[in-house]
């Protein structure tokens, strides 16, 4: 098997196809220059060189050994490189699961964040419930979860990103609109209720059940995406409970209520990781969340 060295003398007797200048460049004598490049042919088991006094040739195999010459030389350089960018965070690749809501809401400036400090780092996108991040954290399939609480603390360390408010979507020109206030959950007692599934939308259903005294009889709808809620309360369908950058969907025909009621900004958003994560990319992007979080 040929060696490192070996290889990168053949690259600069290929390049220079002059003995003394490949020795030169390589900062050796030519006459060990002359014994490296004949332990490569030998360890090869074809020429790759034609030479004379007065000229050098690279033969058709010399040719094709030269490009895969080339590149194990480029690679051998960068690698010891590489490893400390990886090291120290600045190379990888980072998994990142996230639910619809935080899609468009905190995942946009997230990944700015990712892309100035961190350009060299590959990304991949997973939308799924908290329940599916949970899981893919335990497999290994991601790096990091935007999910919502709560966790197991034995398995996963959190970082809180940051809490919103609870508002009411209305349909636009909604009888509820027209109040022209805060409301309270009196006024929504016999409103036709667009509600989170108990099983997958477990987060938000636990909440508004906790908070807010409505009749069950009332849902006409349970679903599990923020943006299947909206859409149904734009065609008319009914009212629904959503986090305050619900707003940030910017679908037409809806209102936005806050209810008086619910004083605190109850809606959370964590940031989670398994605690047996080794991924420097992922220490370093925590970094730079903590730091901008101040």
């Amino acid at each position: 098997m040929f060696t490192l060295d070996q290889a990168r003398s053949f690259v600069a007797v290929a390049e220079e196809l002059h003995f003394g200048r490949a020795a030169e460049r390589l900062n050796m004598t030519q006459p060990p220059l002359s014994r490296q490049i004949q332990k490569l042919e030998r360890s090869i088991g074809v020429e790759l060189l034609s030479r004379d006094n007065r000229r050098v040739e690279l033969t058709a195999a010399g040719q094709a050994f030269l490009v895969d010459a080339r590149r194990l030389v480029v690679s051998a350089e960068r690698a010891p490189a590489n490893a400390r960018r990886i090291a120290s965070g600045q190379l990888g690749e980072l998994r990142i699961g996230f639910t619809a809501a935080s899609g468009f809401s905190l995942l946009g400036p997230l990944l700015a964040e990712i892309t100035e400090q961190m350009p060299q780092v590959h990304l991949e996108l997973f939308e799924m419930v908290t329940g599916e991040q949970v899981q893919g954290l335990m497999d290994g399939d991601i790096d990091l979860g935007l999910a919502r609480p709560p966790f197991d603390t034995r398995h996963f360390e959190s970082m809180l990103l940051f809490s919103e408010g609870l508002f009411v979507a209305v349909p636009s020109g909604h009888r509820l609109e027209q109040l022209g206030r805060e409301l309270t959950v009196a006024d929504l007692q016999d409103e036709p209720l667009i509600m989170h599934s108990a099983t997958k939308a477990r987060y938000f259903y636990d909440l508004i059940v906790r908070r807010i005294n409505f009749e069950h009889s009332n849902v006409v709808h349970s679903v599990s995406q923020i943006l299947t809620m909206i859409a149904l309360v734009s065609a008319g369908r009914g009212i629904a409970f959503v986090p305050e950058s619900a707003r940030l969907l910017g679908v037409d025909g809806v209102g936005y209520l806050r209810i008086s009621d619910v004083v605190d900004d109850p809606v959370q958003l964590h940031a989670i990781w398994n605690r047996g994560s080794r991924n420097p990319a992922l220490g370093k992007l925590l970094a730079i969340v903590r730091e901008s979080m101040g």
